[in-house]
Parts: structure tokens; C-alpha cells; sequence
């Protein structure tokens, strides 16, 4: 099959980690693949190399003004990809996010995570994204829920994958330049921004050092679209309130993260909103205890994998015993979840599912939208 994979960016972050991985595994599996996404800042690769069996078509997106807006940037994305793509040569076009959702016209669409936002272009490429494709996909149970409960659409249920070999064999060396630096740390993968839980965590991490004095909290990634120059002012300032200093890495080299994750004593993982837990399913393969927000989706994920959390008090009372207390079962069963979820399966899936789909490519404005927008707005 001829398939393309969209995403928004060439930039580390859960979506775009999952389309390279996803490309990749079709392409072994002998598909015709091509991955679109919009080349910010200059961007001309992604943030790794990407086998070249997958075609890559990186669309150049020029910085816009310094006064721009989110909801400018967004629809400007759009317009910029929808202008470049063309989606006759395709079987399959599969969006892995609204920006590439909006720009490609009908479409498979993987729905990671439902947001709710409240910048009115984002709330519009949001619900667009959800309602025209004519086919969607979840990566956990719990998610499909949401978009069945809010839109009345069926999603099929494909996991994630997870780099298994990538995390759970790291160069020792490497782990040890990390320690070396870091000392002992807790680790966090995803930057400073509201759906990550950020302050909770920070909360939480000064109720840790009570006990755990000599214990650094370190938070990898960060790179976003989004504009959280707020939420992140206000975490300084609360981090200052409390007289912790974390360390804030920003976004690491690819082939230093699993070393990195590996050296952690344990991670962190408070998110408020997720549609899955890739980068904690990579502590897992690391062997790294886990600690997340107990929500639903992360307990359909993770299950005796991982000890769950609300409130920071709880938060730091489960990294507390991570960084403690010795748990050879659990430990066994993250290694041996992570280890289940590979991308080779992954891939499979969705070519079942593709050639579920053949012929069935509709145009916008078809019935069934119609019917999941009649649903959305009704009362």
C-alpha cells in the first residue's frame, strides 16, 4: 500500500516519536510509506535519523512574526501543509494530530489524547480533527471511550509501541557520565507545561527532599508548539517559594535518552491528560520504578506496573518508596509489559485495519460527520 503518515513537527514529542516509529515498522513490513510534516525554524530532518526506506517530505514553515499567536501559528500550519500535500498518490493518509488533520482532507486519524481547549482556532482544529476523518484510531481503551461518550464515533484500539531493546540495554558508560553529573535523580520526560502536571510535581518533589535530601529532580523535553511562557513563570516562581532547584535539561539528544532514563533512580510521570504514557512505558523497558497520576487511561496502561497517585503528597510518598524500598515483582512486570508492546505488532495492526478501510475513503460532509457533529452540539 502507498501510505502516508502526517505529523506538525520534525521536533521530540509523543506523536512525533510514534509516527517515525510507526513509518519505520510499515516500512519493514514492505509498505510504500511517506512521512509529511512541517519543517519549523529551519528544520530540513527530524530530531533523529529515520530509515530510509520511509520517505521523508518535510515542508519548510518559516518562523513567524515575534507578536504571533497560537491560533495565527495554527491556522498558518495548516494552510502551509495543506498547500504542499497532495493525497492522490495515496491508499492510505493517516494524521496523526489536528494541524495535520485539518490540512489533508479525509483522513485516518490517530486520536492520542482529547484536549479541551479554549483558544477559539485551536477549539475549532480540535473538533474538525475529530469529526471529518472517516476513520479513527485510539492508542488505550480509555481514550476511545472519551471520543465514543463526547461524539458518538468508534475508534479501533491499537497500543503503542515501545524502542524495548533501546531502553532496556544502554551503554553503561553512558549511564555513568549521567550519574556522574546528575547524582541521584528522579526523572521526568515532557517539559514544563499544564497537561504534564508540572507544579503538582514540583509540590511533590519538595515534600521528597524532607526525606531525601541529596535527590535531584530532573525534567527532560519540552519541545512544544504551544506557548506556556505563564505556566512556566509560574512554576519558577512556586519553585522559588519552596527553595528547590530543579534541573531543567530541556530537550535531550535521541541518542542520549535512554541512557538518561536508564540512570534515574525513578520517574515521575503526574500527567493530568494522557492517551497513553509512551515515554513512561520507556522507563519500564529502562527497569526504572514508575510512578504516575492515577487516571484511568494510566491504569488501563500501566496496571501492577507502576504505584499511582494523586495528590502531591502521594506523589512524593510513591517516588519516596521507589527510591527506597526494592520491588522485584514489579519491577518484573514493567519489564515484561513494556516488552509486549512492540511496533513490528503496532504496524500489523493498522495494515489490518487499513485494508479494513479500502474503498471507503469519504469526502468532508459525509452522513456520518454530520451525525457526530449533530451529536457533539446537542444538549
Amino acid at each position: 500500500m502507498k501510505i502516508a503518515l502526517l505529523s506538525y513537527s520534525t521536533r521530540p514529542r509523543g506523536g512525533v516519536v510514534h509516527t517515525l516509529h510507526l513509518a519505520e515498522a510499515l516500512a519493514a513490513l514492505g509498505e510504500d510509506v511517506t512521512v509529511w510534516t512541517l519543517g519549523r525554524g529551519g528544520d530540513t530532518g527530524f530530531f533523529r535519523p529515520v530509515s530510509p526506506a520511509v520517505r521523508l517530505r518535510i515542508v519548510p514553515f518559516a518562523d513567524g512574526p515575534a507578536d504571533e499567536t497560537v491560533g495565527r501559528r495554527v491556522l498558518r500550519s495548516i494552510a502551509t501543509l495543506r498547500d504542499a500535500f497532495e493525497p492522490a498518490p495515496y491508499d492510505i493518509v493517516h494524521a496523526q494530530d489536528c494541524i495535520s488533520a485539518n490540512a489533508v482532507g479525509p483522513c485516518v486519524r490517530t486520536v492520542h489524547h482529547i484536549d479541551h481547549f479554549t483558544t477559539p482556532e485551536l477549539a475549532a482544529c480540535h473538533e474538525r480533527a475529530i469529526v471529518e476523518p472517516y476513520a479513527h484510531v485510539c492508542v488505550s481503551t480509555a481514550v476511545a471511550g472519551e471520543l465514543r461518550a463526547g461524539w458518538g464515533l468508534s475508534a479501533e484500539v491499537i497500543p503503542n509501541g515501545v524502542a524495548y531493546d533501546r531502553f532496556a540495554a544502554t551503554d553503561p558508560t553512558a549511564r555513568a557520565s549521567w550519574r556522574s553529573r546528575l547524582g541521584r535523580y528522579v526523572l521526568t520526560v515532557g517539559g514544563i507545561e499544564p497537561r504534564k502536571g508540572s507544579l503538582d510535581l514540583l509540590e511533590a518533589y519538595a515534600l521528597l527532599r524532607v526525606g531525601h535530601p541529596g535527590v535531584r529532580l530532573v525534567i527532560a523535553g519540552g519541545e512544544t508548539l504551544f506557548d506556556y511562557r505563564d505556566y512556566r513563570a509560574r512554576w519558577a516562581a512556586r519553585a522559588a517559594e519552596l527553595g528547590v532547584e530543579p534541573v531543567v535539561l530541556g530537550p535531550v539528544p535521541d541518542s542520549d535518552l535512554p541512557a538518561l532514563v536508564a540512570a534515574a533512580d525513578a520517574f515521575a510521570f503526574p500527567s493530568r491528560k494522557e492517551g497513553f504514557g509512551l515515554a513512561a512505558m520507556e522507563a519500564l523497558a529502562a527497569g526504572v520504578p514508575l510512578v504516575v497520576r492515577d487516571l484511568p487511561v494510566l491504569r488501563e496502561v500501566f496496571g501492577p506496573a507502576a504505584r499511582f497517585a494523586t495528590t502531591p503528597a502521594q506523589l512524593a510518598a510513591g517516588l519516596g518508596h521507589a527510591l527506597t524500598a526494592e520491588d522485584p515483582a514489579r519491577w518484573a512486570a514493567g519489564r515484561e509489559l513494556a516488552a509486549a508492546h512492540t511496533w513490528p505488532e503496532a504496524a500489523r495492526r493498522h495494515l489490518t485495519l487499513y485494508r479494513s478501510l479500502s474503498g471507503r475513503r469519504r469526502s468532508p460532509g459525509s452522513s456520518s460527520r454530520r451525525a457526530a457533529r449533530d451529536r457533539r452540539r446537542s444538549p
